[in-house]
């Protein structure tokens, strides 16, 4: 059944979803009511129409500014630098961080070709240089993998002589990990960023 695979075949390019996951999904249309895939179709076309990019920090958004960049309460002279939108999500669960951010929509891959001009790292650096911002630090909360690591790079370079205080998020052995199970690079990046006690 055409119709059928055509489905399967779209859900199937949503991250994450395999060939069974995309299956279920498409057997749920097939068995949904009218109304309950009209409003379905309904959703999916206000999220396309009204969701959009902040101006300021690249996070999604409905409306101009996003909730925090907006929020006079957060310290804006600190912007924590992540890749992804869903990476705002995850940091702000924390309740732990009171800045604000700058999403990039990816990482610098050279193995991949994707090239700093790809992500929205020009735009990070406009913002950090541009006087009336004026941060007084940059975290660096990128994946700890090579295509983080190259960003790293590409935005400390671009950055250093900027005067802004460049950091990065630890890593290393997380909280209940047992330490016989660590890989080399986590333990080795946990004995370099050990910290007084």
């Amino acid at each position: 059944m055409k119709a059928l695979d055509d489905l399967i075949t779209a859900f199937r390019r949503f991250p994450g979803v395999g060939p069974k996951q995309a299956e279920r999904f498409a057997l749920y249309v097939v068995r949904a009511s009218g109304p309950e895939i009209d409003r379905l179709a309904d959703i999916l076309h206000i999220v396309k129409e009204s969701v959009g990019y902040c101006p300021e920090c690249w996070n999604y958004t409905e409306k101009g500014l996003c909730s925090i960049c907006s929020d006079s309460t957060r310290d804006h002279s600190v912007i924590c630098v992540v890749e992804h939108p869903q990476d705002v999500a995850a940091i702000e669960k924390s309740k732990t961080f009171n800045g604000i951010y700058h999403v990039l929509h990816g990482a610098v891959s050279p193995l991949s070709g994707v090239s700093s001009s790809q992500i929205k790292f020009n735009e990070l650096i406009e913002r950090v240089r541009n006087p009336q911002i004026k941060p007084r630090e940059i975290i660096l909360a990128l994946n700890p993998d090579a295509d983080g690591e190259a960003t790293s790079i590409y935005i400390t370079n671009a950055l250093k002589s900027s005067g802004v205080k460049l950091t990065r998020l630890a890593c290393g052995v997380p909280l209940g990990g047992d330490i016989d199970y660590m890989d080399e690079v986590t333990l080795s990046c946990a004995l370099r960023g050990r910290t007084v006690i």
